[in-house]
């Protein structure tokens, strides 16, 4: 019998022999040249007229579920990738080694503390601080873990407040696989989530439940468990390539309805009954995977969700433009605009305009009013949250004799001074180097460090509150010493300032937070990109709603910023998102930007820059004689010159997606393709 299988990598599907019969679905082990390698069996075929080699094993009887056969085959043409990569999305690592299996590696997966130590001892446990009861507080609410709640279909206490017992009616009825739950800050999606992931098991249907990364979620993945038990299976950056498979293993061998949990990577469980999937901040960017192949987690989900007759429920306080835009013209919108507390009260937010130096008489950083209310906070026993969207101690080294930059060579991008090494590092590369003594161009020794940090700023509020306990997060934390690790201390208020990027940002609900200060609220404003007041927008609003969740009587927030009166900033200090997608939306109309046209990117490297210039000219004046294209002229790439080469790139756009992908036919195979790319840089 011959079959026609899809092996793992750069390939397409493949005509093997095999003398048993075999399913759709199943994975087998297949010889490529000298390789062996993983593979999915799709069809039967007819005898070819060719030779052909044989499967090798059959890996699982059990094959994968029909949904995902029909994922690889959307991937594929959707995103124009090999299909063999598609299914690299399928299967784990080291799918065709034998693993053994033990009850204590599975314990593991279901216990979200030894996740967050990685050590199986929980956070609380190893900074002297009791673990958390069995009773969760979510959304201002006591949700009581039933003893028959892991057993569908029994019902555990969720409780839902009149306007989450409306959005759950309004996703319920709304029409349509993909639906938008637009739920303002501490609304209360959780609660929702927890409502629809049970009812979907009393059907014994599983649901997939997407984080933007679990460390972050923390909360929420420690409800699901809590409600679910042993149903809930984890899936996250931790795990290893053994414990991976046997997840993996565990799914698809599974006779009973689960609730997986995860990154973007858990929309992929060989899951055979599924029946709902939720993505929580759908927002946020590490729900598209920038590295081959290329996809959006969203729109893959969407797929599915109309593939197994399912819903896909998108949750988020600041949804993306195109995603709110759509759901709008499919009343598939849901909105959920109370908070769930009823003793939440608007924090008191104040704009400091950064030029005017009257308000930072006592530190350049921060301002008077600020650091007034820092001093408050650590007399009462309540937290500071200190946001700056950028780590290290200082983005720019230069002289100031000649002006020579102290740049990356690899990336010819400013190197970062991070001063408790006093070292600096390129955070694109990962190059590093000693800080020079003296310039590499003009001998002086007039090198200064100008912009500041994270690192810079935990600095100085050392220096002002030397009795306070303050703790840095960032991408820069080493092991054992991410917010991970110190997650129950910062909860408890332990930690009395917080410093750190939008690792802080997202996912925290704190009772004992006060004040949050974001340092520069512009930062990002200034990028070349039409996402930069979205995402801008977005962190802000994200930050901003750490605070007025019902804990305290009084917060405060204090944006800092260069211009107090830019629509961003205004928009986002009033939490008004209707307002800035008004706002917004208008400018990407008349700039021919999405929702109104899909974007393709074009992008070239090569060693000679006369080349490249070249090479994208003669692209541009052919792309140009297709009328249903907008082709913007060629632009070096944001990174220009790398180790690899000079850079440049083309940005074209159409309002229909069909002529970008004909656009791509017979391109000089030099050329990289990103279709619906995540931004312009």
């Amino acid at each position: 019998m011959f079959y026609e299988v899809i092996p793992e990598g750069k390939v397409e599907a493949l005509t093997y022999d095999f003398d048993d019969f075999l399913s759709a679905g199943q994975i087998v082990l297949v010889p490529i040249g000298k390789r062996k390698t993983p593979g999915v069996v799709i069809k039967k075929v007819a005898q070819p007229d060719f030779p052909t080699k044989s499967i090798l094993k059959v890996l699982y009887s059990k094959p994968l579920p029909s949904h995902l056969l029909a994922t690889i085959k959307f991937i594929h043409k959707y995103y124009l990738v090999f299909s063999g990569q598609a299914v690299s999305l399928m299967l784990p690592r080291g799918v065709e080694k034998k693993r053994r299996k033990t009850e204590q590696m599975f314990g593991d997966f279901s216990s979200f503390e030894s996740i967050l130590s990685g050590t199986g001892v929980a956070p609380a446990h190893r900074h002297g601080r009791s673990a958390p009861s069995s009773s969760v507080v979510t959304s201002g609410h006591s949700l009581e873990k039933d003893s028959k709640a892991t057993e569908p279909p029994s019902s555990p206490n969720i409780p839902l407040n009149t306007a989450q017992k409306n959005a759950l009616e309004g996703l319920q009825k709304t029409l349509g696989a993909t639906k938008l739950l637009f739920g303002v800050t501490g609304s209360g999606k959780t609660n929702i989530y927890l409502k629809m992931a049970n009812n979907a098991l009393s059907e014994q249907k599983s649901t997939i439940l997407l984080v933007p990364e679990i460390a972050l979620t923390g909360q929420l993945v420690r409800v699901f468990q809590e409600i679910f038990g042993h149903r809930v299976i984890l899936i996250h950056s931790k795990q290893t390539e053994a414990e991976r498979h046997l997840v993996f293993e565990k799914i698809l061998e599974a006779d009973e309805p689960l609730i997986i949990v995860g990154p973007r990577s858990a929309l992929f469980a060989p899951l055979s009954n599924l029946g709902l999937i939720i993505i929580d901040e759908e927002h946020e960017n590490s729900y598209h995977q920038e590295n081959a192949p290329k996809y959006s987690a969203i729109r893959v989900a969407s797929f599915m969700a109309k593939e197994i007759d399912g819903s896909l429920i998108l949750g988020s306080a600041t949804p993306s433009l195109e995603d709110f835009c759509i759901a709008m013209k499919q009343k598939s919108l849901v909105k959920l605009t109370e908070k769930a507390k009823s003793t939440a009260v608007k924090p008191s937010i104040k704009i400091i305009d950064i030029k005017n130096r009257d308000s930072f008489t006592k530190n350049k950083y921060f301002s008077n009013p600020l650091l007034q209310e820092i001093t408050k906070n650590l007399k009462t026993g309540k937290q500071t949250l200190i946001f700056h969207n950028r780590r290290g101690s200082a983005p720019l080294t230069i002289c100031e004799n000649c002006g020579e930059e102290i740049l990356c060579p690899n990336c010819c991008l400013p190197l970062n001074l991070h001063a408790d090494e006093y070292m600096l590092h390129c955070h694109t590369c990962g190059f590093s180097l000693n800080v020079p003594k003296v310039c590499p161009k003009c001998g002086t020794p007039n090198l200064i460090h100008k912009g500041f940090g994270t690192k810079l700023l935990e600095s100085e509020l050392r220096t002002l509150f030397k009795n306070a306990k303050i703790k840095r997060f960032d991408a820069d934390n080493k092991k054992g010493e991410g917010l991970d690790a110190f997650y129950t201390e910062v909860r408890d208020g332990g930690i009395e300032i917080l410093v750190g990027t939008q690792v802080l940002a997202k996912g925290l609900d704190l009772p004992k937070l006060a004040t949050v200060g974001i340092v520069q609220a512009d930062a990002g404003l200034a990028l070349p990109d039409y996402l930069a007041e979205e995402r801008s927008f977005q962190l802000l609003t994200q930050v901003i709603g750490r605070v007025g969740r019902g804990h305290l009587d009084e917060t405060s927030v204090f944006i800092q910023t260069f211009r107090p009166e830019h629509p961003v900033i205004r928009y986002a200090s009033d939490e008004d998102y209707l307002g800035f997608y008004d706002y917004l939306i208008d400018k990407r109309k008349k700039s021919h930007f999405p929702p109104f046209t899909f974007v393709m990117k074009l992008e070239i490297t090569m060693k000679t820059e006369a080349i490249v210039i070249k090479k994208v000219r003669e692209l541009v004046a052919k792309l140009m004689q297709n009328k249903q294209l907008i082709v913007s002229p060629p632009q070096p790439g944001f990174h220009e010159h790398t180790a690899r080469g000079y850079t440049w790139q083309i940005i074209v756009r159409s309002r229909s997606r069909k002529a970008l992908v004909e656009a791509c036919t017979g391109l000089d195979k030099n050329f990289k393709v990103t279709l619906d790319p995540l931004g312009l840089l």
